[in-house]
């Protein structure tokens, strides 16, 4: 019953005029005077922030301000893997032979999420989950170095993608919008990177358009708050023993490594 309910309120709500008046006032002149209020409710770092607090013309700008340089370290090693982003890991487990992966309760197919049936790769490999919430940086980096072979963009609408979501929401990480990027690197390893659209906007900006990327380096960033699903090769890849979820991340945090 929970589910039904949660369900249809998400149908209703979750309309092309409700994204277009959020959307229009996250980038009105007026919403700049919530950016206070939501840094306080969120309890946002606003001195890591780039810019003053006072510079931002509006809350999608804020929202997805960039950091000073020296407030993340990128934890670089041969065979490291960073965390692409500041969020939750919410989940983290084995793809099963049948190319599925369980999150809160909830069977994905892994198939589905990358709109493919060529995933062989995958089968009995790795996945995290990175959730943002709004008080997140929310710009993506590349979790290693490599060179990006493939990109695609796939799904329409949007449904949350926080634990609630994920409870009992129409299958999220599998059908909403979402852009991926797969980045094979010099061990010779496939990495995917799931960039999954949220409520409401489903924008999911790339902002890097060379073939290759470097260990943090900034590829793309959300309009508002989602998630970012990472898998890995099925023996390709160790994730540090005290990683446990849920977990609190910074991006460029050291989280795992490539096997050799």
């Amino acid at each position: 019953m929970k589910q039904f309910f949660y369900r249809l309120l998400i149908e209703l709500t979750n309309s092309r005029w409700s994204s277009i008046l959020i959307k229009k006032f996250a980038h009105s002149k007026i919403s700049n005077k919530v950016i206070p209020s939501f840094s306080k409710v969120y309890q946002i770092n606003l001195d890591e922030a780039e810019k003053d607090v006072e510079s931002f013309s509006n809350l999608h700008e804020f929202f997805v301000r960039k950091l000073k340089a020296d407030v993340r370290e990128i934890q670089k090693m041969d065979n490291g893997v960073i965390s692409p982003v500041d969020s939750v890991i919410e989940d983290i487990g084995t793809i099963k032979k049948d190319k599925t992966i369980k999150v809160k309760g909830k069977i994905y197919s892994i198939q589905e999420m990358l709109g493919t049936d060529t995933i062989g790769e995958y089968e009995e490999g790795t996945y995290l989950i990175f959730y943002l919430s709004p008080s997140h940086y929310h710009r993506i980096h590349s979790p290693v170095a490599g060179e990006i072979v493939k990109q695609w963009t796939i799904g329409e609408k949007s449904y949350p993608v926080n634990k609630y979501g994920l409870k009992y929401g129409k299958s999220p990480l599998s059908k909403n919008y979402r852009t991926i990027s797969e980045v094979k690197t010099s061990l010779g390893w496939n990495v995917a990177v799931v960039k999954v659209g949220a409520m409401f906007i489903n924008s999911i900006i790339l902002s890097h358009n060379h073939k290759t990327v470097d260990v943090g380096e900034e590829i793309a960033y959300f309009s508002f708050g989602s998630t970012v699903v990472l898998l890995f090769e099925k023996d390709g890849f160790q994730i540090r023993n005290d990683i446990k979820a849920p977990y609190h991340v910074k991006m460029g945090e050291f989280i795992g490594e490539l096997k050799r």
